[in-house]
Formats: structure tokens, C-alpha cells, sequence
């Protein structure tokens, strides 16, 4: 299973994706294809996502069951504790 959430990209990206996954809500796409496929398409997205941003989740062999990867300045910051992967929302002041 495969979740890629991207934020600011072009509408091209988005199609382009659509052709693999579904696309519930705009940016959010999810589908269950390949590692080969899944590495693919991050690549892909990396090369198009200008100044946009990305975030995928996708099964692992980790204790949590999934990894993620991120690239780009997104709204929730990822961190690592000890192999543990938490979501953190930065703070507005």
C-alpha cells in the first residue's frame, strides 16, 4: 500500500500520478503497486515538484509497518526517535 500526499505541485504531477493511483482528494493519492513502481514514482515526483512539496507512506518492514519519506518544505515535520516515526505541527507564533 502506497499514500503520497503533495502539496503545491503542478496539476500535470497530479495526472501524471493518476495513471498509478487513485486520487481520493486533490494531492492525496493511494493505490498498492510494486516497490519497483513505488520507487519510480517517488522519483518522478522528486524531478517534477519544483518548489513544492511531497510526503509518501508506504509499507515497510519496521516496527511502525511503514516508512516515510518527504521532500520539500511541507505543514507536518516528520522526526525520527529511535527508528519511531512521529508527525509534528510546528508551533504558530
Amino acid at each position: 500500500m502506497v499514500l503520497l500526499m503533495l502539496e503545491r505541485v503542478s496539476p500535470s504531477l497530479r495526472g501524471e500520478l493518476t495513471r498509478w493511483l487513485l486520487q481520493p482528494r486533490p494531492g492525496v493519492f493511494v493505490g498498492n503497486v510494486s516497490a519497483l513502481v513505488r520507487d519510480k514514482l517517488w522519483e518522478k515526483v522528486l524531478r517534477s515538484k519544483r518548489t513544492g512539496a511531497a510526503m509518501m507512506i508506504h509499507n515497510s518492514n519496521t516496527e511502525q509497518g511503514f516508512a516515510i519519506r518527504t521532500a520539500g518544505p511541507t505543514d507536518r515535520i516528520i522526526e525520527d526517535f529511535d527508528g519511531l516515526m512521529l508527525v509534528k505541527r510546528p508551533s504558530k507564533r
